[in-house]
């Protein structure tokens, strides 16, 4: 881990960085060896550590611990360590398509549906308008985040047959996490990032929220309209600053 300083929320590490701190780490990620793991947790995630201490596990272990949720700033102010800003996760993989654009290094998309008939996957579809947007950005390949436990070897080799030099996996938490982690050694890119719904994004299958709800904070608000059927992850928004707040209270992290 590159960045200078590491704070902790609910015991869960997150590194103190704005964009352009984080980015800074990446390029230098970039240059070492091995596969370099970026998590980008929110409150959620958070929330969850407390009951999967592999994914725990996994974000202290992660190169790079981007404050990706603005829950994770509301709560390090209350927690007397403000972080500089929050850093989204799909507005931080952007920068990095811009790196790989400008550097001629690929990337491999990973996660989201597969192809159904003449409609093909997310995936292949965000791929297509990250190129048309990123004319010299190279996509090594695509694949489906619809897989099973025994099928990630063959995934494996699949990405390392690319060539890619960058792996995107948005599968959400904790399995794109967990399967990059589990694989690290395998794996023959130079770095890794968890990104949810990034894919479904730019494929244009699930809209992200408007900039008034972004500059405010509540594209968990926005996402709840849209699939209200998410009702049972919500909750874990306001338990998530209880536990930060009872956390301050007894002078804990």
């Amino acid at each position: 881990m590159a960045s200078s300083k590491r704070i902790r929320i609910l015991d869960v590490p997150v590194d103190m960085v704005n964009n352009e701190e984080a980015m800074s780490v990446f390029r230098e990620l970039m240059k070492t060896d091995g596969c370099s793991l970026i998590v980008t947790p929110n409150s959620e995630i958070i929330v969850n550590t407390s009951k999967d201490s592999e994914l725990k596990h996994i974000i202290e272990e992660a190169d790079l611990v981007i404050p990706d949720g603005i829950g994770l700033v509301y709560a390090s102010r209350i927690m007397g360590v403000p972080l500089r800003e929050r850093v989204t996760g799909i507005d931080f993989l952007e920068q990095i398509l811009k790196y790989l654009e400008q550097t001629g290094q690929s990337i491999f998309f990973l996660g989201s549906k597969p192809a159904s008939g003449d409609i093909p996957g997310v995936a292949e579809l965000a791929a297509e308008k990250m190129v048309e947007k990123y004319q010299g950005l190279k996509i090594a390949g695509t694949h489906h985040g619809y897989f099973k436990e025994p099928d990630e070897d063959q995934i494996v080799e699949e990405i390392n047959a690319s060539g890619a030099d960058f792996l995107c996996a948005a599968m959400g938490s904790p399995k794109q996490e967990k399967f990059v982690f589990n694989h690290k050694e395998q794996l023959k890119v130079k770095g890794a990032i968890g990104v949810g719904g990034s894919l479904d994004v730019w494929a244009g299958t699930l809209k992200r929220a408007p900039e008034f709800y972004c500059r405010h904070g509540l594209e968990w608000l926005y996402r709840f309209i849209q699939q209200p059927s998410r009702y049972k992850r919500m909750a874990a928004l306001p338990l998530f600053m209880i536990k930060v707040i009872v956390s301050r209270f007894r002078g804990g992290k």
